[in-house]
């Protein structure tokens, strides 16, 4: 059985949205590759930051499912930005979508993606049980 302890130090700043460091235990390793705000064909939902995160999000929920596990094995995020957006947009859909479930987290503001109509891209590191 896999076990995620949460890291926050006292001598660093703690944040309820995220950790400073997770730490795991047992478990198989699940990597999950950036996910874009696209549905089932391949189309980008819409060309709102929110709208956006929401759908990555769904997707990063989707392939943890597969490989049977959920949002509560994950030990990291990585959030990609188009720069120059209001990020509050997407943290809004990630508090809806995610839920209750601080992680370590990295957010970077990139100058663009693949597709110039996405805005977000989002990959995981996660342990299924």
């Amino acid at each position: 059985m896999s076990e995620i302890t949460h890291l926050n130090p006292a001598a660093l700043h703690t944040h309820p949205a995220f950790s400073q460091g997770v730490r795991v235990d047992g478990g198989s390793l699940i990597v999950v590759g950036g996910q874009n705000g696209t549905d089932a064909t391949g189309a980008v939902v819409s060309d709102d930051l929110g709208e956006q995160t929401a759908q990555a999000l769904r997707n990063v929920l989707a392939v943890l499912a597969e490989a049977g596990a959920d949002q509560t094995g994950v030990a990291k995020l990585t959030v990609h930005l188009k720069a120059g957006g209001d990020v509050t947009a997407g943290y809004r859909a990630a508090a809806e979508v995610w839920g209750p479930h601080p992680t370590a987290i990295t957010v970077l503001q990139v100058a663009g993606f693949a597709r110039p109509e996405v805005l977000v891209e989002i990959e995981a590191l996660a342990v299924a049980p």
